[in-house]
């Protein structure tokens, strides 16, 4: 298959198995969302899952997040891991939006990769996921899918996000993000593919007689 083609089928494929892929992290609001994929970095969106609730109970917007102790938002989100930190960087963010935003989170990439613990990938999927903003949050899962099928060799997680968009339509990023991470999980995890098991493996690749071998993030 040329390049082009693999990016019609992927697209193809991806859409038939995932026509409306539901936002994984539990959220109410862009600020409970902004909170969420920070407690998501090395960790499950199932584990985050599991502890929010107790979070959102003790603090569900950045005024009431303020005033609660660092050490009591870092015994709730303890199971995510990176506790220190992480709840450093909630309560500091918290303080910020009152103080910089008037309580809200704001929908623009620059001002939100301002915040603590707030990365690219962070602020892409706020700003796709809450505000509708297309924006392609590449994560380490997505950058080995994209070298399996051939989209990127990109050394890094920034180059990655530069040749998907290049390569697949505006429109389609925001679903696309989420469409192969439930592909991924599904069909193509790191353990279970190799680059020569999977169906878009295997039909991107049919020749394909060793494992793929991707390069880290």
């Amino acid at each position: 298959m040329l390049k082009q083609e693999r990016v019609a089928y992927i697209l193809e494929t991806l859409q038939a198995l995932y026509p409306t892929p539901p936002i994984p992290l539990d959220h109410r609001d862009p600020y409970t969302l902004l909170v969420a994929v920070l407690l998501s970095a090395q960790c499950t969106d199932e584990r985050v899952n599991t502890v929010t609730p107790a979070l959102w109970q003790l603090a569900d917007n950045p005024y009431d997040m303020a005033v609660v102790p660092v050490e009591d938002i870092k015994a709730i989100i303890r199971p995510c891991g990176l506790s220190p930190q992480k709840s450093k960087a909630i309560s500091v963010l918290s303080k910020m939006l009152i103080e910089q935003f008037d309580g809200e989170v704001p929908a623009d990439m620059d001002a939100l990769e301002t915040l603590p613990g707030v990365g690219h990938k962070t602020a892409s999927v706020v700003m796709s996921q809450s505000f509708g903003v297309p924006a392609f949050a590449v994560d380490t899962h997505i950058h080995r899918l994209a070298q399996r099928w051939g989209l990127t060799s990109g050394k890094n997680v920034a180059q990655t996000e530069k040749d998907l968009k290049r390569l697949f339509p505006k429109e389609t990023w925001n679903n696309l993000h989420l469409q192969i991470i439930y592909y991924g999980r599904e069909y193509c995890s790191a353990r279970g593919c190799d680059g020569t098991i999977c169906p878009i493996c295997t039909t991107c690749y049919p020749n394909r007689k060793k494992p793929k071998q991707t390069r880290k993030a």
